[in-house]
């Protein structure tokens, strides 16, 4: 279910105030959630991408300074387990807007489109993507035009990845006439806006005057960076703004601070547009400048600082093993349980954005919306490179150090290299870029687009002032991950094809600088990468080394970090992230498993036993010095029934002769009896004062000691 509200009264942002909550249900599957309140509990990664997806395809679609709160909610009631949810939630936020008095420029239309054997199907099944090698998810409004694209691909070619474009394109369409017809029948009119914001005509005119040479001059003074450039433009904004507000004091500050930001604009697309200039000196197909470091910190497993013009990444890659214990509470990998089934996981990219990364002043918090984005967009790009069967599972931290537009696809390029750096044997390098456009509407049909200059490897502001942020990453063989932020209502199936083709070229200039850093991973890890050594541990020895509630495992991961899993009944898995972390486990284990003596101890055979502790429940005995304690409970004391001990006159110390039965099978305690002794029978006892020695008699009177 799908519903959509808009207020009626504009609000106090200067921008589209559009919220898309997607949510996902137990109940709908048929499932209680697992947790302690047995409800949903906030939102999940899952949700929050779908949610995006949502949002940035029918975005665009909404008329021009239209500041109305606006919520588009997605209640997932019923699921089948055949089909995935999210492309059915974007057609039905598309049903929702179209079908409701909001104005809107729908419909559209969405599908997924997979490739199975090379073969494409429209809207597979879950079962069909698990074997597909391309997730497309896209968009199309009226006239075959693409307004939102989402793909991750393991390197498809890029004419096959064009295809699948043109093909799903063209399956939209049809979903956009079956609401058309819906609104037809539904006689639907749209509500006209109280106010749509935009700078009078006259006031714009005015700020053209005074700031239009001015701000030419800045975004033609190609010597400024990021910040001296906006530091600039500013100055002009203040002194313009200034002089609007003494001719026009009546004017809302809305509409001043936005006649300056319509004029800034005109100048930035015009300059692109009619001169084939960048305001940083480039051309409209140059990269910015490149420069790759790798094993820049030697503790990591690898790590790699990837600069690109102004935006820089920290990346770090570490290996994990993910376990589980005795009770089975964790699995050997992540696993993510979602609506559509269970997931493996086993290698991951976090994406950090902190506010110094744009000289800003912000709140250091919880992982927002948009690092989620980004850094599930550049994990897509890496994962069809990573080795299916590697043993370990792969964390890389992408931390932004500064950044100047194309983060995502910079994290992209340097999870590649700190991979490489710790020796992942990853089957090629990646590398991605963002390609930008500007255009020109046609005067006469606004949603056609007259003339347009594509750009390759945009910069932030150019961003900000173009329509289109198109990120694309693969390997020199293909395409493994693809997005599109399109602003404008839709793009020509022609401008979407020679973006990627430009894309292309540009991916193959920076893997070429890439490669001079590190063009292959390393044959061997680094001394201080990880250790996996699985150890044997008997039945019998089990109890000793997971201790009380597992509190030696516990303590053995708290002291040397290694991370410990069961293997089979007796062999035990040992994940160090260090040899010198798996040295100290490894004298931390044989501590705990000193020899027992297990192997000497003869079934059905009698010993001498040392008296410890005395206990209610029973006494603490010993076989042996280094041997530890094992209980002789009350029953097995006597054959008489006793509350305490002391009732048969027991003390510490005192040595007492016991039948050794064996170990316990689910446990491996020792099974020791005392009153099974209790008869006239003459018995062999067998005293063992150390490690080494064993003497052997016969009755109490004949047991012999050895040194």
């Amino acid at each position: 279910m799908v519903t959509a509200v808009s207020k009626t009264k504009p609000t106090s942002s200067q921008f589209m105030p559009l919220v898309v909550d997607y949510r996902q249900k137990a109940a709908a599957a048929g499932r209680i959630p697992t947790n302690y309140l047995r409800r949903e509990l906030g939102t999940t990664d899952s949700e929050i991408l779908t949610s995006r997806l949502i949002d940035r395809s029918i975005r665009p679609l909404f008329p021009a300074g239209y500041f109305y709160d606006t919520q588009i909610l997605c209640n997932l009631l019923a699921v089948d387990g055949v089909n995935d949810p999210d492309v059915l939630a974007i057609n039905g936020a598309s049903a929702a807007l179209a079908l409701s008095d909001i104005p809107w420029n729908g419909p559209i239309g969405a599908v997924r489109v997979g490739l199975v054997d090379g073969e494409f199907l429209v809207n597979p099944t879950r079962m069909e993507m698990a074997s597909s090698t391309l997730n497309l998810v896209i968009a199309g409004a009226l006239h075959s035009q693409v307004v939102m694209m989402e793909a991750a691909a393991e390197n498809v070619l890029q004419q096959d990845f064009c295809h699948a474009i043109k093909l799903g394109v063209k399956h939209t369409q049809q979903i956009i006439l079956a609401i058309q017809q819906m609104m037809r029948e539904q006689k639907v009119s749209k509500r006209t806006p109280a106010k749509l914001f935009a700078a009078p005509v006259e006031m714009v005119q005015y700020a053209r005057q005074l700031a239009s040479e001015k701000i030419y001059a800045v975004f033609t003074d190609f010597t400024h960076d990021k910040i001296s450039r906006d530091e600039a433009v500013n100055k002009i904004r203040l002194d313009t703004e200034e002089q609007i507000k003494e001719k026009y004091p009546e004017a809302d500050p809305y509409e001043v601070m936005e006649a300056f930001n319509t004029v800034s604009k005109e100048t930035f697309r015009n300059l692109v547009l009619n001169e084939y200039r960048r305001c940083d000196g480039r051309d409209l197909t140059s990269l910015r400048n490149i420069s790759c470091e790798v094993d820049i910190l030697k503790p990591l497993h690898g790590s790699a600082l990837f600069q690109r013009g102004q935006t820089q990444f920290f990346l770090s890659s570490l290996f994990f093993l993910f376990c589980f214990f005795l009770e089975g509470s964790l699995h050997s990998d992540i696993r993510l349980y979602r609506i559509n089934g269970v997931k493996d996981k086993n290698f991951m990219l976090h994406y950090e954005f902190p506010p110094y990364a744009t000289n800003e002043i912000g709140k250091m918090g919880g992982i927002n919306r948009r690092e989620l984005g980004h850094g599930a967009l550049a994990e897509k790009s890496l994962k069809p490179i990573i080795p299916k069967d590697f043993p370990f599972t792969i964390r890389v931290t992408s931390e932004v150090l500064e950044s100047n537009g194309s983060s995502s696809m910079a994290s992209a390029c340097g999870g590649s290299l700190a991979l490489m750096d710790a020796g992942v044997p990853i089957s090629s390098a990646v590398a991605g870029v963002a390609i930008g456009l500007i255009s020109k509407p046609n005067p006469e049909k606004p949603s056609e687009v007259e003339d347009y200059r594509i750009l390759t490897d945009i910069l932030g502001i150019e961003d900000y002032n173009g329509d289109m942020d198109f990120k694309m990453a693969g390997t020199n063989k293909g395409i493994t991950a693809l997005q599109a932020d399109i602003k404008i209502p839709g793009l020509p199936l022609k401008i979407v094809m020679e973006a990627i083709q430009q894309a292309t070229v540009a991916k193959r200039e920076i893997l070429a600088i890439m490669n001079k850093a590190i063009a292959k991973p390393r044959l061997n890890r680094k001394e201080n990468g990880p250790v996996v050594e699985n150890v044997r541990v008997p039945i019998s020895k089990r109890a000793r080394f997971v201790g009380p509630g597992g509190y030696n495992l516990r303590k053995l991961q708290a002291e040397t970090g290694v991370t410990i899993s069961q293997v089979d009944e007796e062999t035990f898995s040992v994940f160090a992230p260090t040899p010198a972390a798996m040295h100290e486990a490894q004298d931390f284990i044989t501590d705990i498993c000193k020899d027992d003596q297990e192997e000497q101890l003869e079934f059905g055979a009698v010993y001498t036993a040392t008296i410890t502790e005395i206990r209610d429940i029973g006494v603490m005995v010993k076989l042996y010095p280094n041997m530890s304690a094992v209980l002789l409970h009350n029953s097995q004391l006597d054959h008489k029934r006793i509350r305490h001990p002391s009732a048969l006159g027991l003390d510490v110390g005192q040595q007492i002769q016991v039948k050794y039965f064996g170990r316990d099978p689910t446990d491996g305690r020792m099974r020791l009896s005392r009153k099974v002794l209790q008869s006239p029978a003459a018995t062999v006892v067998k005293t063992l004062t150390d490690k080494h020695s064993i003497a052997m008699g016969a009755g109490d009177s004949q047991g012999t000691n050895s040194s």
